[in-house]
């Protein structure tokens, strides 16, 4: 969850002061998380179980970063980050009552109280939010529920991530190619891109996809919910925002409802193969 926070914080950094296009930013970003990847991989051991990749897989990473990124460029943190992770929840939750998953009251009781802390932590940002920007944020919720979904059959989650990578920076170069009228890069801004990809996202996304495999759908979407929160700390101590009551109280919900749902073992939960059949 901190890598997360940590992506949007880099591209905030990146796009809000106008140092990188969106399409340079995505590009640079997912292939520097591929040669991250790839680096990784040739250094450690394979390790077993088959890698659980394939193109959509690949495809929805890069929906999921390509919408983020362009999204950013209309909307105000707040707004973003409630649109963002309410469509992930929306998404992993409707997807895991379809295929059979049944929270537990605490769960339920803990997503309610996380939600209710992220939407008092951004309803100030709520006012007049652009429709384009609105749409293309939910476009990459939506993208990042399924990614995650489908990553709880990944057998080897270092192969999986690597895969899903190399994959997307070909169909990231071709939007770049396209979006080459808005083609700008400075030094800055390229360095927030590598870090945003070979750290934040490359690195990250490998814990993701292992912790991924001990968590049923529905825990895994509550989880995210803490990712505002970390972003706002992280607001704090890197783009000197102010702490605020508003804060404090909303990290006090958010976090105690993601707790209050960990605390819950469900014997009932599908298998990671039946729960992302995608005939299901």
């Amino acid at each position: 969850m901190v890598a997360f926070a940590a992506n949007s914080i880099l591209c905030r950094l990146a796009l809000g002061d106008a140092t990188i296009d969106a399409a340079s930013f995505t590009t640079i970003r997912l292939a520097s998380g591929a040669l991250m990847l790839l680096l990784v991989s040739a250094m450690t051991p394979r390790g077993a179980g088959r890698a659980g990749s394939d193109w959509l897989s690949a495809f929805l990473l890069f929906a999921y970063a390509v919408a983020f990124s362009f999204a950013y460029i209309s909307l105000g943190a707040g707004t973003g980050a409630l649109i963002l992770f309410g469509a992930v929840q929306a998404t992993m939750l409707i997807v895991a009552l379809r295929t059979g998953e049944r929270p537990h009251a605490l769960e339920w009781i803990g997503l309610v109280l996380a939600v209710g802390g992220l939407v008092y932590l951004t309803l100030p940002g709520l006012s007049a939010p652009s429709p384009i920007g609105s749409a293309l944020m939910a476009v990459a919720g939506v993208a990042w529920g399924f990614y995650s979904l489908r990553g709880r059959r990944a057998g080897n989650p270092k192969l999986a991530t690597t895969a899903n990578f190399v994959r997307s920076v070909p169909i990231a170069v071709i939007v770049s190619a396209i979006a080459v009228r808005q083609f700008s890069v400075s030094p800055r801004g390229a360095l927030l891109a590598v870090l945003s990809g070979a750290v934040a996202s490359g690195l990250g996304y490998v814990l993701w996809y292992t912790a991924l495999k001990g968590l049923t759908a529905t825990r895994a979407a509550i989880v995210q919910l803490s990712v505002p929160v970390i972003a706002a700390i992280g607001g704090v101590m890197f783009l000197s925002e102010q702490i605020t009551w508003r804060l404090l109280v909303s990290s006090a919900l958010i976090l105690g409802g993601v707790a209050l749902s960990a605390t819950v073992r469900s014997s009932s939960a599908p298998s990671p193969a039946t729960s992302l059949s995608p005939d299901r």
